[in-house]
């Protein structure tokens, strides 16, 4: 981390400065729809639950109002404090998209500083387009820049690296292609970095809000240099900076190759359920082999989980503290998915109630007790950037041995959603908040960004328009 490294924060800069939305991929842009409605569904669902209502009577007392819509509310907030919200939202379930490699959720932060920034600027849908990619590619670099050792030294990167992105996106928002005040914004970023995750161990409702509080701190970094305030130019490599503080390694090439040309957020899951991705491959072998064998959790005498080493330790404690902590907890979660109904036809999807109703099951503690983990060479071999494998061995009461092993798990770019099934699990939920007409015309709206309206998208969510 010396002046021999290339100059990570000024690229990423640079590049948010001079993204044109008109050039990119059809690939990506059908992607960016993708995880638009995503996202949108994610924030709903989050919406509904308690610490959504405890960030509501947070931004009671510290928030200004402003011309950014609180998703699914009549309230309108300052941009910082709007993003605060519904990034709350979006994040607090673990149901939000996810970059495996980076360790981290870039979408929610991404999705919700640019749309609440541009409502804040009056900005077309070309630059949401162009702030919500800037806002992926530098969270996702960043991140993957510092792993696995900023993992292991006991960060969070979402709340480390999200900061970032928002900064950049906020910053094209606001400054447009003035690459000299994007980067006073990411250099200010730096300085509100956070991420400490504890949480793992101890529990504690504060990750709830991690993604909110980095996201929103990357919105007021990039509002700040409108005051005058600046940042360093070389917050993330710097002799001081980010990278030498938060991590044990930094790769610079990892920031730069390919920047403007490979879109990364390509990378990016979208979530089959209410967990950490690194265990959802868990979960979906656990619910494919009682779908095809037809057993529940008391059925089972024995269980092994196939692991990679990466998520050895932090997602493999057994006998969560609470509901946070047991969405990130693969020996619980496939027991979880051991007993949860199956209907005929459909895989179900695990939600939050489910792991609340599981963390009063004595059942499932029994059947972590009867649980074994162990490095496992083909799930190693399996798990990259992309996803995290899982191999499921069951030994049943009769007899019957079963194992199941899967290489990607559902929504990642191993099996992925199809735009069908994303357009239903939008439909699905949305339509319990807004009219089919309005579902209809946002989904018209993420297969030509170009066409988003995020004032008038905030307003079809809250019911005014």
């Amino acid at each position: 981390m010396n002046s021999k490294h290339p100059p990570s924060t000024r690229a990423l800069a640079t590049f948010a400065a001079q993204l044109d939305p008109a050039r990119l991929p059809d690939d990506v842009r059908r992607k960016l729809g993708w995880l638009l409605l995503d996202h949108l569904r994610v924030c709903s669902i989050g919406a509904r639950l308690p610490w959504s209502q405890w960030a509501r009577d947070y931004a009671k007392v510290v928030a200004k109002p402003g011309a950014s819509h609180v998703l699914f509310s009549g309230d309108t907030l300052n941009p910082q404090h709007a993003t605060f919200l519904n990034v709350t939202c979006g994040s607090s379930f673990d149901g939000d998209d996810t970059h495996v490699g980076a360790m981290l959720h870039p979408g929610v932060a991404a999705w919700s500083a640019a749309l609440a920034t541009a409502e804040h600027t009056g900005a077309s849908g070309a630059e949401v387009l162009a702030a919500v990619v800037a806002g992926y590619e530098v969270t996702i670099r960043v991140g993957l820049s510092v792993q696995p050792g900023h993992f292991q030294r006991g960060f969070q990167s979402t709340g480390t690296c999200d900061v970032f992105g928002t900064a950049a996106a906020a910053g094209r928002l606001l400054f447009g292609k003035s690459g000299d005040r994007i980067l006073a914004a990411i250099g200010l970023a730096g300085s509100y970095s956070s991420g400490v995750a504890q949480f793992y161990y101890s529990g504690a409702s504060g990750k709830r809000i991690q993604a909110a509080h980095a996201a929103q701190s990357g919105v007021g970094a990039a509002l700040l240099p409108q005051a005058g305030f600046a940042g360093p130019v070389d917050m993330i490599e710097g002799s001081g900076g980010f990278a030498r503080a938060y991590a044990d390694g930094f790769n610079p090439a990892l920031v730069e190759e390919g920047l403007g040309e490979k879109f990364l957020l390509m990378d990016v899951l979208v979530k089959s359920h209410a967990a950490a991705a690194r265990v959802a491959a868990g979960i979906d072998a656990m619910l494919a082999l009682r779908a095809q064998n037809g057993f529940t959790g008391d059925d089972i005498d024995s269980m092994q989980l196939g692991i990679p080493k990466v998520i050895q330790g932090r997602l493999t404690n057994p006998h969560p503290v609470d509901l946070q902590a047991a969405q990130m907890c693969l020996p619980f979660s496939v027991a979880l998915a051991s007993y949860v109904p199956l209907a005929k036809g459909h895989v179900p999807t695990l939600a939050v109630a489910d792991f609340e109703a599981g963390l009063a099951d004595p059942r499932l503690y029994k059947l972590e007790q009867r649980t074994t983990i162990a490095l496992d060479d083909e799930v190693e071999a399996a798990s990259n950037a992309l996803s995290t494998a899982a191999k499921v061995t069951v030994r049943l009461r009769d007899g019957r041995t079963l194992e199941k092993f899967v290489p990607s798990p559902k929504g990642s770019a191993g099996d992925p959603f199809t735009s069908e099934e994303h357009e239903a699990r939008f439909v699905q939920e949305l339509a319990s908040r807004v009219p089919a007409k309005d579902c209809a015309e946002i989904v018209a709206m993420s297969k030509d960004l170009d066409r988003l309206d995020p004032r008038r998208l905030g307003r079809m969510l809250s019911g005014s328009h």
